[in-house]
């Protein structure tokens, strides 16, 4: 494997490594020292082997090498990622064992993958999401999930486990045969929340953007008492924007556009409120989505190594595709140009 794929594979892998060591071969050597070194005494011996790229480097690594490295600095990052930083006639400092949980359960959950062609299996951190059509109650993807579990003496939270059912048909409510996990069946629900977003069976964001108007309008409280302290409108902008906008904005590439008029209105009201309180003009929600799309589109056209790369050729012409992220997206990497 050549040292610049190496380099890549580490920083898909979580690890925030300076471009300037993609070339340097003894600080690549180095890092996979560290990484071997601290997986081998957590993961199954043969777990790696034939699992991908960064898993077969890993694996042929020297696990037990006794030469330590010389010229690493580990230091753990904000977001309890170990960070490398070369730097000549450095010790290694260990970082703390949670710096490089990431990646051992990334290595660790790297065969939970879907078996079907119309299943997928999401894994966020230790959330795993199963999704797919359902085919004459079909069921097999939940029991392979529950018995790669058992193989690998992991434990499904069963209370935490929620079944959503999306069903765009007008006809009668059909009856759906009952998930059942180690004998419990899995409660069924309306709508829940993944990664700070509220899914709704409907596949409408009434739900979402309700909860985010509820919590924004919360944190005014807040930005009034700041007002009647006679701070600066410079300070009571930065304190909105980083605890009110980052509430209405989180992952509003995602549902904004899909969302109704009374919907927008009622987060918009919010920012309003918010610009009598600092007596500033605050960016509105459709400035800010416009911006978000296209910072996130240039992203991803530059990066062709992501699965959503070819997205953005699509030529398929439906109402829910054009109030999607890619094509508002594409259209505002058009409007930018």
């Amino acid at each position: 494997m050549s040292y610049a794929l190496q380099y890549q594979c580490l920083c898909a892998a979580g690890y925030n490594i300076p471009a300037k060591a993609a070339g340097d071969v003894m600080a690549l050597q180095q890092v996979r020292w560290y990484i071997c070194t601290s997986t081998s005494a957590y993961l199954p011996q043969g777990k790696l082997q034939g699992k991908g790229l960064l898993c077969d480097w890993l694996s042929s690594g020297p696990a037990h090498s006794q030469q330590r490295p010389r010229v690493l600095l580990l230091s753990p990052s904000p977001a309890d990622v170990p960070e490398f930083c070369c730097c000549p006639g450095a010790q290694l400092m260990s970082p703390s064992p949670a710096s490089h949980q990431p990646l051992l359960y990334s290595l660790y959950t790297y065969d939970c993958v879907a078996t079907s062609s119309s299943t997928t299996m999401v894994k966020f951190a230790d959330d795993t999401v199963v999704m797919g059509l359902i085919l004459a109650n079909n069921l097999e993807e939940i029991k392979h999930l529950e018995n790669w579990c058992q193989e690998n003496n992991l434990l499904l939270n069963v209370s935490k486990t929620k079944k959503l059912i999306v069903d765009c048909s007008k006809k009668q409510e059909r009856h759906y045969q009952p998930v059942m996990i180690n004998g419990t069946t899995v409660e069924r629900v309306d709508s829940f929340r993944y990664i700070g977003v509220h899914i709704s069976q409907d596949l409408s964001w009434s739900r979402h953007t309700n909860s985010l108007a509820k919590k924004a309008r919360q944190r005014l409280y807040h930005l009034r008492h700041l007002r009647d302290f006679r701070l600066p409108s410079k300070v009571l902008q930065n304190f909105y924007t980083c605890t009110i906008e980052s509430i209405l904005t989180g992952n509003i590439t995602v549902w904004f556009e899909n969302c109704t008029k009374q919907d927008r209105q009622a987060l918009q009201r919010v920012v309003r409120s918010a610009e009598r309180i600092t007596h500033t003009e605050l960016p509105d929600l459709q400035t800010i989505y416009y911006m978000r799309c296209q910072t996130k589109a240039r992203r991803i056209v530059k990066d062709p190594i992501l699965p959503n790369n070819r997205l953005f050729s699509l030529l398929t012409n439906t109402e829910r595709l054009k109030s999607s992220f890619y094509w508002q997206a594409i259209r505002a990497l058009n409007q930018g140009n």
